[in-house]
């Protein structure tokens, strides 16, 4: 009990971390862009102060900063501005020079885009982030001559020995594109086999094995797969017999493992037992022993990764390429949402299966603060942020702007009465989705 509590808290802790820096660079956005424009602030928020009600607040010229107790968002409350405030009475007055409503529409539009703007500078700056400090390198696929087809990978029409060319006819400089989001909603993967071009058609529903934890492990790789230890337990029997991070595992007993089958169930065969476990340390080939417990384990964790062969030579990031290998990964982060929304707007997707809430997205986070995780989780998170919030729905960032790119073209401005209505249809749209993925959160994650 005392567990499953700690563990809620280190989700919850996560997720209001993450939405926390999300709702403050977003707002910050608005702020600096109103700001500029000499549009005054009155409020910046941090969560909601629904009712009035909020933990701490102070006021500092004529803005008032502070932190709600609702964290599901936040705001800026710009002077003049129609929004979710609905100060009618401020509205019925004549335009001031410092009000939103008095600043010509390109003014405007740029102060409403200016929060997914932030977005999306901070999801480039985050993905740049993990690819300098966490990821460090990448294997070029042109160091690859011949890749090694994994289970999902022959059942599209791959075959060990081909090589990587093309994603969509397109040429690609890393091979993990190919195991990334973008092969898996490719259309067709170019290869050359025996010095012939193929084309392999990629399935329409192949996007799908990515709910699988191992689909990258089960598609193709470019060395065998083998298992390579992440992190030995201190005090255990891997410890102890010497085993280190990094190994790699290469066989049990002369077992030989490919990487694909269970290793707590290859270790299940000799539980309570001495073992021989072959592994592969920087090149060199060491035999060790160690004994397995009853529960079939050693002390180590683990994950399914290919070994490369010596003649592979990575590449390095440097602070250029992780900018721009950063962007292009936040610009697919980008391409997939958008996809996925389109593939439930055909039926060809279920909303309540595929939609997460604030729920659903803690427990992605997972009971463990892995601050890579964490920190790609929220360059994600930012994406689609900024994705949702650009949609043309009244009462979003996107429906303002759609109604000032109307008014800049038309040269007309829609009156103060038809944007108080509009923002009421929106609100309410937006009410009934929060109130939908709410419900489908605790469905799927309490009751069912």
């Amino acid at each position: 009990m005392i567990q499953s509590i700690m563990d809620g808290l280190v989700m919850a802790g996560q997720l209001i971390l993450a939405l926390a820096i999300l709702v403050t660079l977003h707002e910050l956005g608005h702020y600096l862009a109103a700001r500029a424009f000499g549009i005054r602030v009155e409020k910046f928020y941090l969560f909601f102060d629904a009712w009035g009600k909020k933990l701490f607040s102070f006021t500092k010229g004529d803005t008032e900063y502070g932190i709600g107790w609702l964290p599901l968002g936040g705001y800026v409350k710009i002077s003049g501005m129609i929004d979710e405030s609905m100060d009618k009475d401020a509205m019925k007055e004549e335009p001031k020079d410092y009000e939103f409503r008095s600043k010509p529409a390109w003014q405007r539009l740029i102060v409403m885009v200016a929060g997914v703007f932030m977005n999306v500078v901070l999801g480039i700056a985050l993905f740049a982030f993990i690819l300098l400090v966490y990821k460090k390198d990448y294997v070029p696929t042109s160091e690859v001559k011949g890749i090694y087809a994994n289970q999902l990978g022959k059942e599209i029409g791959l075959q060990d020995g081909d090589k990587m060319l093309e994603i969509d006819g397109k040429p690609f400089e890393r091979f993990n594109d190919v195991t990334s989001y973008k092969g898996y909603f490719a259309n067709t993967l170019t290869v050359e086999r025996s010095g012939e071009r193929k084309t392999i058609e990629v399935p329409e529903d192949f996007y799908k094995n990515l709910k699988s934890k191992d689909a990258k492990a089960r598609f193709i790789s470019a060395g065998p797969l083998s298992y390579q230890i992440g992190q030995v337990v201190g005090g255990g029997n891997a410890e102890k017999a010497g085993f280190k991070s990094k190994d790699f595992l290469v066989a049990i007993n002369n077992e030989n493992l490919d990487g694909l089958r269970s290793l707590p169930e290859v270790f299940g065969d000799y539980k309570n037992k001495n073992v021989s476990v072959k592994v592969e340390r920087e090149g060199k080939t060491l035999d060790l022993n160690t004994d397995v417990t009853d529960k079939g384990t050693i002390g180590i964790q683990y994950g399914s990764v290919p070994r490369l062969p010596s003649s592979i030579k990575k590449s390095k990031y440097n602070l250029g390429s992780a900018i721009n290998y950063g962007a292009k990964d936040a610009v697919d982060a980008l391409v997939v949402n958008a996809i996925g929304i389109g593939k439930i707007f055909q039926g060809k997707e279920s909303a309540s299966e595929s939609v997460q809430g604030p729920i659903g997205i803690a427990v992605i986070f997972g009971p463990e603060w892995i601050w890579e995780k964490f920190w790609w989780l929220t360059a994600m998170l930012s994406m689609i942020l900024a994705f949702m919030n650009i949609l043309p729905i009244p009462a979003l960032d996107g429906g303002h702007a759609m109604f000032l790119t109307l008014e800049a073209v038309s040269g007309r401005k829609f009156s103060d009465k038809f944007m108080e209505r509009v923002q009421v249809f929106g609100m309410l749209i937006l009410l009934t989705l929060m109130a939908f993925i709410l419900g489908n959160d605790i469905w799927k994650h309490w009751i069912n």
